[in-house]
């Protein structure tokens, strides 16, 4: 009863803008099945070499560091609104023409593209989490929006897996739909909330004087905080590019039996997150939390090298969905406390930018160990890696927050 009432009272105080945000986001996100079958669809549709599709897989993170840099920029300059819906809308006939290039120059060109319209979304959508939210459940509010994409992320790999087998461009084209349907419900629903919004802020801003804020690029700090973020982006992402790899060619799992494991661990975050996310607030201070996390992620990873039978791979994803609890949302959650009033979406860019940059590294620098070493190789070192990651972490988020305090103290 005490671990059901945890759970409920996770959900209690979300604002309706926060549940909307997380709808749009599941339809979104229930039509990703792109991202975790492209190197599968590259290998062996399209007969590229591992080495060359991870080459190609890495254009996807230069698009998501543009992306995220750009929608950070522009979401300070014209509001989280406009960034978003136009993200949404503009990633339909991209999605669309993927299928049209079967060139290794030419995938690398058009997920390039992709990739910058679609990360765009993240930094505004972070900060329309931080706008919505009340202060006291902003990371409720982020875990609740990666929830949702967890739900999207359980249904979109376990119904790719399926229509993969009969057509890869069912892939495509059920991603841009998604896209489409979330685009129009977020204009409905949060047109005229963007106008009031806008006018409140217009009389704070001609009530108060606005403080000039830093350039997140100049916080020293900050930047080494995002730096390792980066390395444990480059550990865990290997969920979409270097994991499905192993599946497939090592653990010689079907494409439909990927698609079900994969739909596993989105549902197993959308069961688990919010009381898991309940659990770290109220007995963990954040360093620790980080710190478990981490190091449970790099565990999950690490134990393969050992054993890959179907247990095992089911024991290490849930370990995976643990860390992933007990890391992401509160890697958001430092940032916005991090950020001034009037500089999160350069912030949360910035930090969006050290996700990218790990989506450039860890599918050619992953695959690359892979051929050169084996997997073994792979999955230990990202289980070292990412527990000295862990230990970094618990001592950097303390430095981090206590300085910001002192900061606004002095001001």
């Amino acid at each position: 009863m005490k671990l059901i009432n945890i759970y409920t009272s996770s959900f209690k105080g979300l604002s309706q803008e926060s549940w909307m945000l997380a709808l749009v986001m599941l339809i979104n996100r229930a039509g990703s099945m792109v991202l975790p079958f492209l190197g599968v669809y590259m290998t062996d549709h399209l007969k590229f070499s591992i080495e060359n599709t991870g080459i190609v897989l890495s254009f996807f993170g230069i698009g998501s560091v543009i992306g995220s840099w750009l929608g950070g920029y522009i979401t300070d300059k014209i509001g989280e609104y406009k960034v978003q819906y136009i993200s949404l809308l503009l990633s339909v006939p991209l999605f669309c023409l993927i299928p049209v290039f079967k060139t290794e120059i030419g995938v690398a060109t058009i997920i390039l593209l992709q990739s910058i319209i679609s990360d765009a979304f993240r930094p505004a959508n972070s900060v329309a989490i931080t706008k919505y939210a009340k202060p006291e459940n902003i990371t409720r509010a982020f875990s609740l929006n990666r929830m949702a994409v967890n739900l999207g992320f359980s249904i979109g790999p376990a119904l790719g897996g399926i229509l993969s087998a009969i057509s890869y461009e069912f892939l495509f084209f059920s991603n841009a739909l998604a896209a489409l349907l979330a685009g129009i419900l977020y204009i409905i629903f949060f047109r005229k909330r963007n106008k009031i919004a806008k006018l409140k802020a217009k009389k704070v801003k001609e009530a108060f004087e606005i403080k000039k804020e830093n350039s997140p690029y100049r916080d020293g700090k900050f930047l080494i905080y995002c730096f390792f973020c980066m390395l444990f982006s480059i550990c865990f992402f290997q969920l979409f590019s270097t994991l499905t790899i192993f599946y497939k060619d090592t653990a010689k799992l079907s494409q439909q039996n990927i698609g079900y494991i994969l739909g596993y661990s989105g549902f197993l975050i959308v069961l688990l997150e919010m009381g898991f996310v309940q659990i770290a607030e109220k007995y963990f201070n954040l360093a620790v939390t980080m710190l478990l996390g981490t190091f449970i992620c790099g565990f999950s990873y690490a134990m393969m090298a050992f054993d890959y039978s179907m247990i095992t791979l089911v024991i290490s994803m849930t370990l995976l969905c643990i860390g992933e609890i007990w890391t992401l949302p509160f890697m958001s959650t430092i940032t916005a406390l991090r950020s001034g009033k009037n500089n999160k979406g350069a912030y949360m860019g910035l930090n969006g930018i050290s996700f990218s940059v790990a989506f450039i590294v860890t599918p050619y620098l992953g695959t690359l160990i892979a051929e050169k070493f084996g997997f073994n190789v792979l999955w230990v070192g990202t289980g070292i890696l990412a527990t000295i990651i862990a230990i970094a972490f618990y001592f950097i988020v303390p430095w981090l927050i206590k300085d910001k305090k002192e900061l606004e103290i002095e001001g």
